[in-house]
């Protein structure tokens, strides 16, 4: 099973169980049974400074992956440790699965083009 360690720090309501299964269905629908994720709820201001500091662009988005490198095979029994996707519910609003499924196939190593928009779309 997925582990999914949720940290909020946005003051907005959302409903993390429904985010957390939406993760899950996501990973498992690209072959990740087992696994540790972190999902991080944070403000504008803070989802603003992340991307300016990590990809140079001062504005606010919904959504940002962190994915960990070293994707090597792992001994049966010891988790994979997917990363961190961040989530600005007040930039989201009630639109937070698109960018959610986003963030999270980044985590398994999707990039933006015609792949990942398919498996948005398969995921959606």
């Amino acid at each position: 099973m997925v582990e999914i360690e949720v940290e909020d720090r946005s003051g907005a309501q959302l409903d993390v169980g429904a985010a957390t299964e939406l993760i899950r269905i996501v990973l498992r629908g690209e072959g990740v049974g087992d696994g540790e994720l972190g999902l991080q709820l944070v403000e504008p201001a803070e989802i603003r400074a992340l991307k300016r500091q990590h990809l140079g662009i001062d504005e606010e988005t919904d959504a940002l992956a962190f994915p960990i490198d070293g994707r090597e095979s792992l001994p049966d029994g010891v988790p994979r440790q997917l990363g961190d996707v961040v989530l600005c519910p007040q930039v989201v609003g009630d639109a937070w699965r698109g960018p959610l499924i986003h963030a999270v196939l980044h985590l398994v190593g999707y990039d933006h083009g015609a792949e990942m928009e398919a498996r948005e779309r398969a995921h959606a």
